[in-house]
């Protein structure tokens, strides 16, 4: 339980770094802020340098979108629930429930529809 509210705190941090880094072209490293949690800064660092192949996927599972189109924040969290759906890091629901939270709590109700459909989308492809 403390392990998954920890995961679910650095997942965030994790996640505003990516969006800094993706809105500002700042170097990741550079955004860091005092002492950001290990494991924050790893899935920032692993999902910065595979972003464009995260991209790709996301154009690929978004029917008609790609994923320049999308907003920063939903980027940044699709980039982050599929890293984490591809590592098998946490079970799939874990990693789209998480992404869907993230999706209506800093953006829209719609942008959690959108987070929940694609991240479903590649959880189908890779159990196939």
């Amino acid at each position: 339980r403390a392990l998954m509210a920890g995961r679910r705190a650095a997942r965030r941090t994790a996640l505003f770094l990516l969006y800094q880094w993706d809105l500002t072209g700042q170097p990741l490293a550079s955004l860091y802020e005092g002492e950001a949690e290990g494991f924050a800064l790893e899935l920032a660092e692993a999902v910065a340098a595979r972003a464009e192949a995260l991209d790709a996927r996301i154009t690929a599972s978004a029917e008609g979108w790609t994923a320049d189109r999308l907003g920063t924040l939903e980027r940044n969290i699709l980039r982050v629930g599929i890293y984490e759906l591809e590592e098998e890091t946490v079970p799939p629901e874990v990693a789209i429930n998480e992404a869907v939270v993230l999706a209506k709590r800093y953006a829209s109700d719609e942008a959690g529809k959108l987070v929940n459909g694609i991240l479903g989308r590649v959880a189908r492809e890779q159990a196939a």
